[in-house]
């Protein structure tokens, strides 16, 4: 989906045309896509690599202009991050970094955004705090957000839908409340588990046997 490998069979359309078709710069207008292992950014503050997602629109030589400034200054305040906007990313905890990396892609301004396992290495603190921003943004800006996770109740807890793999093919898609069930999660992970309601906000919790 982010083009990182080409498919061995079948295809992948964005708007009815295949991912290969796209250039690059049109395509990064469509789709934002942050790795799980992000680029070394130490030496940059945290407004300068948000500018980056800007980079689709203009190019490499393309003149920066308020209107990219305004969607900048835009992204780093709905991130939480003012008061650390002219700091170096070398000094941000893990789960500040993450917030910088996910508001360049709001500056990217693309309407998809993919994410492979953002929480890994966060505390619980900050696993909360990207999740819900992702789920907020999705829903207010009506963003299509794709994010890996390998724990499920996480996805149970942050994500309208979820797709279960299995050995590189779909084991099952629906919404959390019919994923998070114990013949389902047999199916998916080989393993007994059992189910039961979140006492506060009945999302499904799911737990091994």
């Amino acid at each position: 989906m982010a083009r990182q490998i080409a498919p061995t069979s079948g295809a992948v359309d964005l708007k009815g045309e295949a991912l290969a078709r796209w250039g690059g710069r049109a395509f990064a207008r469509q789709v934002a896509y942050m790795p799980q292992f992000t680029p070394a950014t130490d030496s940059m503050t945290v407004r300068e690599l948000v500018a980056l997602g800007r980079f689709p629109w203009h190019g490499a030589l393309g003149r920066f202009t308020s209107a990219d400034q305004k969607l900048v200054d835009e992204a780093i305040e709905r991130t939480d991050l003012l008061r650390f906007a002219d700091s170096s990313l070398a000094n941000m905890s893990g789960g500040e970094r993450q917030r910088t990396w996910i508001a360049m892609m709001l500056a990217q301004n693309a309407q998809c955004l993919l994410l492979d396992e953002p929480t890994s290495a966060l505390d619980l603190l900050h696993q909360d705090g990207v999740l819900t921003l992702l789920r907020e943004l999705s829903h207010e800006r009506r963003l299509t957000i794709v994010v890996v996770l390998h724990d499920i109740n996480l996805a149970a807890r942050y994500c309208d839908e979820i797709v279960a793999l299995k050995n590189g093919r779909i084991s099952a898609h629906g919404r959390p409340t019919e994923i998070v069930r114990s013949d389902v999660l047999k199916s998916v992970f080989d393993l007994e588990m059992g189910v039961f309601p979140h006492p506060v906000s009945s999302d499904p919790i799911s737990y091994i046997l």
